[in-house]
């Protein structure tokens, strides 16, 4: 979080939150004029957003501005395999782990930095299981190779620590998501991603990696999806978060990715989900994302 900056307070539901003083939130209250952000050579071309309109909707904190457009944002991410005894035992029912191996499910360990967006800047780091689409029936070797064609996989995140108030209070009293504020770096360039989460000043979890080959593509033209399924007021809902990638590097069974656990709340969670040997690393140095609001199933 910038502390150079000049802030000013905000009402979010019965919350008041400081946000930096002429950023986007202050200026648009999550309803941007997309002649304006268009003007800021920081966010970008922006032409996808336009195609998606922005709607004033109920939600659990009275009408909100939805969805949320992230302009310029980049991502890491370690896929590992876990054992299906361990997840089970950190799902709430009906979710079912989605079994990968014999035995084994997939747990994800992700870093995010969202450098243009409607609720201004800032970066977040999600522990979550990939979990089987509801109501799916079938093996799981099927689902699971149609998830990685489609791109769309379905999770239940466990831990979403971000670095700002606002994104803080957003996520909890919006969204009921597991979030507490941290301090979370993010650097993702070609030759290497680093990212780091503390919390109250102490290390937690560390990331480390050279970058893999960075393709750049068209705008939309490898749109991914993924589906949260949590409980809101007790009432299972799932949450869609559309990513248009831009850049991106992947690799399958990388050897030299270096995840250091130093003792905290998501180093713990990570050793009591049994998550070991790293699948897959993505890499997207450039995306847009959009979240929408959570509905009910």
């Amino acid at each position: 979080m910038n502390t150079n900056k000049a802030f000013t307070e905000v009402e979010f539901g019965q919350q008041k939150v400081k946000v930096p003083k002429g950023g986007y939130y202050d200026r648009f209250r999550m309803n941007p004029d997309l002649d304006e952000v268009a003007k800021d050579p920081a966010a970008g071309n922006i032409d996808f957003f336009r195609s998606i309109p922005k709607k004033l909707v109920e939600s659990r904190v009275g009408p909100v501005w939805a969805p949320n457009f992230y302009y310029r944002s980049g991502n890491v991410q370690v896929l590992m395999l876990a054992p299906i005894k361990l997840l089970k035992k950190k799902l709430p029912s009906p979710l079912v782990p989605l079994e990968a191996f014999p035995g084994y499910g997939l747990v994800s360990l992700t870093f995010f930095t969202y450098s243009v967006c409607d609720n201004d800047p800032y970066n977040e780091a999600s522990v979550a299981i990939v979990v089987r689409k509801p109501k799916a029936h079938g093996p799981h070797a099927l689902e699971l190779i149609n998830s990685i064609r489609k791109r769309h996989f379905y999770a239940h995140v466990l831990a979403l620590p971000v670095d700002t108030e606002i994104a803080r209070v957003r996520g909890v009293y919006g969204y009921q998501l597991p979030k507490w504020l941290a301090e979370i770096d993010v650097k993702i360039d070609k030759k290497k991603v680093e990212a780091t989460l503390s919390t109250y000043n102490k290390l937690d979890i560390s990331l480390t990696t050279a970058t893999p080959s960075l393709k750049r593509v068209k705008s939309e033209s490898r749109m991914g999806k993924a589906t949260m399924l949590h409980l809101v007021d007790n009432e299972w809902h799932h949450t869609l978060v559309q990513t248009n990638v831009l850049s991106f590097g992947e690799k399958l069974f990388p050897r030299k990715v270096k995840v250091t656990r130093h003792g905290g709340h998501v180093s713990q969670l990570l050793d009591q989900l049994g998550a070991s040997t790293i699948l897959r690393l993505d890499v997207i140095e450039d995306a847009q994302v959009v979240l929408n609001l959570p509905t009910k199933l």
